[in-house]
């Protein structure tokens, strides 16, 4: 078949970190869609969709986010393959039914996550694995019938319904992304500066595992383009 043609709903407000990190990591042609300016695709003719962090809540009143919410409904409906990242994944859950919150703590770093459900999604990583995180929401309660994937000691990390899917951690960052962020953020001196020297080039090749989310999610996608190519 042709390239993959994904729709990236990019909700990061102007990172241009990540627009490199996705168009790295997803496999073919990636249509990119700034969504904090309004602007949502015009068609659902895309093979999959990608939803990305952010730095505002699922929940937060912001004029962006309801016909965000409202075009991905849709796509799902249409039975588009949909991966959502940290904000992306907590969109896909709420949007599915179910609920985000405040955690009332920030988990930011390279974090140990548990695989806790079988997922062509997560197909070749260790049961235990490395990633970078950063969040202070999470999905609280998964959608009616979705799976669990992933989890650590703050939230749930990854899910299933259908065809979509959500990561809370980030698969896509690299070592200036994460520098960037941490840089960014309202910690500590003492928690900044032990974050920053974390950010190795030995931590950094621990995620690489949970890049086999993107190879793994086209991997998905392609194979039910191809059965409905097959159905037609």
């Amino acid at each position: 078949m042709s390239r993959l043609r994904t729709a990236v709903l990019n909700a990061a407000l102007e990172d241009a970190n990540t627009t490199r990190n996705f168009r790295r990591e997803l496999e073919g042609s990636a249509v990119e869609f700034d969504v904090t300016a309004g602007h949502v695709p015009g068609t659902f003719d895309f093979d999959a969709v990608v939803v990305t962090g952010s730095r505002t809540s699922v929940y937060d009143d912001e004029a962006w986010i309801p016909p965000t919410k409202a075009w991905v409904r849709e796509a799902i409906d249409r039975g588009l393959p949909c991966l959502g990242v940290c904000w992306g994944h907590q969109l896909l859950a709420e949007v599915l039914g179910g609920t985000v919150s405040d955690m009332g703590v920030y988990e930011i770093g390279y974090s140990e996550i548990e695989r806790v459900g079988d997922s062509r999604l997560l197909e070749g990583v260790d049961e235990r694995f490395t990633a970078f995180t950063t969040h202070q929401d999470e999905v609280t309660q998964l959608p009616p019938g979705a799976q669990p994937l992933a989890k650590n000691e703050y939230s749930n990390h990854g899910f299933r319904k259908g065809r979509v899917f959500g990561v809370q951690f980030h698969p896509e960052f690299d070592r200036k992304t994460a520098r960037d962020l941490s840089l960014r953020k309202d910690l500590e001196d003492s928690r900044k500066r032990e974050l920053l020297e974390s950010i190795t080039r030995e931590n950094h090749a621990e995620t690489g595992q949970a890049k086999l989310v993107f190879e793994n999610f086209a991997e998905i996608v392609r194979e039910q383009a191809e059965v409905q190519v097959a159905a037609d």
